[in-house]
This record gives structure tokens, C-alpha cells and sequence, in this order.
């Protein structure tokens, strides 16, 4: 049976970019999908292609039972939708934007109220509350954003990067916002650059790279897919660098990465504690300072390395996902209420 989210083979093109090149999805209902990969990977297409803002080339895609081709309006009213930037009016105060939201999805003015204010709350604005959204900071936006995507309580949930922007104190409060969602139900489709927040909330994780999903498993079965343990030493001189790669090289079972601003250098190994004494006692031998050394298990930033031949990029946009239809990048959920009304 096809989960709260279900995709088969979706396809979508812009010019002579293929942006989405069969993608499979499948979120059980009431759990986390994290979706990760590279800018410019499909992450943002595929969200739009499932929240109705873009339409699919070909391929078929239900959320909460309901075909997204055929039925448009009946998937908007069941889902909220985070974009990967912030979408309120600014010239009006949260609580306004708040209670904007809810009548859209036509709310009674005072249930909107009230869920305005809960949500205020819920997201620590209600100092701010009625204080126009043009002189919040951009963390404080965010927070709005989200909190508008959670107006209707919706069963379905997209978060498209909810946390960039955010200082770690606020994506903390944002990480507990969305447990105590899922625990109540809610299923979500989260796609984010932080590796460690799909660690932390994802029941399931599928990478995207160039359009097609190129794993799928937990957290666990895709860190097992790179093997082994890793160790990782930083040196104290970087001099020394050139020398210390040489020596792990002689113990590694792979290519030695290393991160130059960091002076830290990690290779994979395996022959856990007892390997770990031989390379400190080798980088002793040879001279070389170190301001930490250790074993540990493989990451996430492992595995999308090993997956996608590079590390993870921060930045916040899809830069290459739909090169012809930029503006219509921030449409916001009080936009997918308002197509809803019609």
C-alpha cells in the first residue's frame, strides 16, 4: 500500500536540463523522509512537482491518498509547505500574516486567531507578534514561514531546508517542533543541507544526485554502505599535513580526505583500538604534533562523500533546478491556499 507520500518514476525537464529523471519516492504515513543531495541535485523540483507548483513531464505522484495530476486542489488542502526561503507579507505583522494564512484555507476569523497566537508562542514570537514582518531579522522570518506552513495542522508536511538561516539555538526549537508533529501523526518530506538534522529526525533517508535518487535506506544502513570506521586526526602544524598523509595512507583502506582549514585528515581503516595505537605510535615516530586523534563510525558527510564524490555544499538554493522558472521559487503556503480557494 503506498505511503502518506508516494512517487513513481517522476520526470521534469527545463530545456535541456533534466531536472528530475525518474524519481521514486515512499514516506509511510506519520514518519520523516530526508531527502539530500547536492545543489542542483532535484530536491526543490521534486517537492514542487509533489506540493502541485510544478507539473511532472510524466510519471505519477499521490500525497495523503490523493493524485496530485488529478485532484490538485483536494492535495493543497491537505499539506503545508515550507519553501527554502521565507515567503510572508511584510507589511504585515505576524500575527496578521498568521491569521491571513487560516482564513485562506477558510479558517473562521476567530479559530485563526486563536491559532495565530498558539503559533506565536509555539515559535517565540510573541514579543513580536504585532510588529510588521519587514523589521524581523531573517532567522525571525523564518520562524513565520514555518509557522504559517503549520496553520491548518496538516497531515502531510514538505520542509524544503526549514533551518537555513537559523542561529543552533532556533533549530534545536524547530528540530523538537517537528518530533512533537510526527509523534502526533503528521507525515513529513524534509529536504535539507545540514546532514546531521536528517540524522537526528529522519526515519529514512534517500540521496539525490542529477535527477534520480541514488539510495535509500536509514540513517544506519547507509553509513554501513561506506564500511568500516574511520580515523581521524588533526595535526597541530600544517607542514606536517604531507607527512601525516603518508602515514595514514600506509594503514587506510581508501583515499585520505583531508581539510585544510581544519588541518584534520580522515581515512577509512579498519582494526579498530589496536590500529589506532600502531598510527599514533607511527606519527609519534615521525615528529608529527597532534591536536587530536580518534576511531570513529562512518557519518552522514561519509556517506553522501562516497555517494556523490563530494562533500555536502551549505548553500541554500537549488541553484540549477529550474533555471527557467526562478520566480516562482518562493511561492509560500498562504500561495498554495490561495490556488485552494479558487
Amino acid at each position: 500500500m503506498p505511503g502518506a507520500i508516494h512517487a513513481e518514476g517522476l520526470v521534469k525537464t527545463f530545456g535541456d536540463v533534466r531536472a528530475l529523471d525518474g524519481v521514486d519516492l515512499d514516506v509511510p504515513e506519520g514518519t520523516v523522509l530526508g531527502l539530500l543531495g547536492p545543489n542542483g541535485a532535484g530536491k526543490t523540483t521534486a517537492v514542487r512537482c509533489l506540493t502541485t507548483l510544478l507539473r511532472p513531464d510524466s510519471g505519477k505522484a499521490l500525497v495523503a491518498g490523493v493524485d496530485v495530476l488529478k485532484h490538485p486542489d483536494a492535495v493543497r488542502r491537505s499539506i503545508g509547505l515550507s519553501g527554502q526561503f521565507a515567503a510572508v507579507d511584510e507589511y504585515l505583522t505576524g500575527r496578521e500574516n498568521l491569521q491571513m494564512v487560516g482564513q485562506l484555507y477558510q479558517m473562521r476569523s476567530k479559530a485563526a486567531k486563536v491559532r495565530a497566537t498558539e503559533l506565536l508562542e509555539q515559535f517565540n514570537l510573541a514579543d513580536a507578534a504585532d510588529r510588521p514582518a519587514k523589521t524581523y531579522s531573517g532567522g525571525m522570518r523564518r520562524r513565520l514561514d514555518l509557522a504559517a506552513a503549520l496553520v491548518v495542522s496538516p497531515p502531510v508536511m514538505f520542509m524544503d531546508e526549514p533551518t537555513t538561516g537559523l542561529d543552533p539555538r532556533n533549530r534545536q526549537q524547530l528540530w523538537e517542533v517537528i518530533r512533537q508533529l510526527v509523534l502526533g501523526g503528521t507525515t513529513l518530506l524534509l529536504t535539507t543541507q545540514y546532514l546531521e538534522e536528517a540524522d537526528h529526525l529522519a526515519h529514512d533517508i534517500a540521496v539525490v544526485d542529477h535527477g534520480r535518487v541514488i539510495a535509500k535506506g536509514t540513517s544506519d544502513q547507509l553509513k554501513a554502505r561506506t564500511g568500516g570506521e574511520r580515523v581521524e586526526v588533526v595535526v597541530h602544524e600544517r607542514e606536517h599535513i604531507a607527512t601525516a598523509v603518508e602515514v595514514l595512507r600506509g594503514f587506510g583502506k581508501g583515499e585520505v580526505t583531508v581539510e585544510e582549514h581544519t588541518r584534520r585528515l580522515t581515512v577509512p581503516v579498519a582494526g579498530g583500538a589496536r590500529l589506532l595505537a600502531e598510527v599514533i605510535r607511527e606519527l609519534d615516530i615521525r615528529g608529527i604534533e597532534m591536536d587530536d586523534v580518534g576511531l570513529r563510525r562512518p557519518t552522514l558527510d561519509d556517506v553522501f562523500l562516497s555517494l556523490t564524490g563530494h562533500v555536502a555544499e551549505t548553500a541554500a538554493r537549488d541553484e540549477q533546478d529550474e533555471p527557467d522558472e526562478q520566480d516562482e521559487q518562493d511561492e509560500s503556503p498562504a500561495d498554495a491556499g490561495k490556488e485552494a480557494v479558487k
